[in-house]
């Protein structure tokens, strides 16, 4: 696993403008970028009413970790996707790097074919995104220095 990279106001930009794109051509109701522990990275579009996103991405998390190991175990290497469909909602669950996943749901009012086509196409952007990142980190000041920490120790421990 790699390190999720640090968002800089620029990146986390980008990754909207990318799920914005993806939402416009597709005709999904809203996705997520979440990280493999269901954690919620960046997200677009309309959740449904008394819906949590931060709980649809740990279930969404946990369903495709679930599907992952399956596909291992009948002897599936290549797992990228997992597609669940609905009465009224479906969602789509992409790989987007070993650490990260996109997660998008939609209606009858598009198809999943149009959601998986444009979907690939996200997935690239995206990767590509944090591949970048993680290559070139940004210089970020620390938010505490070690003479803060010092001092925070001593009032607290004495």
């Amino acid at each position: 696993m790699q390190a999720m990279p640090i968002l800089t106001l620029q990146a986390a930009g980008d990754l909207l403008k990318a799920l914005e794109d993806f939402l416009e051509k597709s005709e999904a109701n809203f996705c997520l970028i979440i990280d493999r522990g269901g954690n919620l990275i960046s997200q677009q579009g309309q959740i449904p009413e008394g819906a949590d996103a931060s709980i649809v991405g740990a279930l969404a998390a946990g369903s495709f970790a679930a599907t992952r190991e399956l596909a291992l175990r009948i002897g599936e290497p290549e797992f990228s996707a997992l597609f669940q469909q609905g009465a009224n909602f479906s969602i789509l669950i992409n790989a987007v790097d070993e650490d990260v996943i996109l997660v998008t749901a939609f209606t009858t009012q598009t198809t999943v074919g149009l959601v998986r086509f444009y979907s690939a196409r996200a997935v690239k952007r995206i990767a590509n995104l944090l591949a970048d990142l993680r290559a070139n980190p940004p210089e970020v000041e620390p938010l505490f220095t070690e003479r803060d920490l010092a001092s925070a120790g001593n009032r607290i421990f004495g």
